[in-house]
């Protein structure tokens, strides 16, 4: 799982979920592993893997469910399914 350095912005569809705009993204090491700028000044730190799996791209968002499950979704599919709580 990954760390976030900042609290997230909430926001809710059928399901509640923890997310923010991304908009920048580095990398952070010879591993792979990767930051993940925030549009609220925060980042999160993921694994190569994570970012091979979901490719994100800036503009996008970094998704946080209740479980912990963490995903990135494009973001005109997730402004249009959920609303800012």
């Amino acid at each position: 799982m990954c760390e976030a350095a900042t609290a997230m912005t909430e926001w809710q569809s059928h399901k509640k979920v923890f997310a923010n705009k991304i908009t920048d993204l580095k990398q952070v090491d010879a591993s792979g592993k990767g930051r993940i700028f925030l549009d609220n000044g925060g980042f999160v730190e993921v694994e190569h893997s994570w970012l091979a799996k979901h490719l994100p791209e800036v503009g996008g968002y970094y998704v946080r469910y209740k479980d912990g499950y963490e995903s990135y979704s494009p973001a005109k599919a997730f402004e249009e399914g959920y609303t800012k709580v």
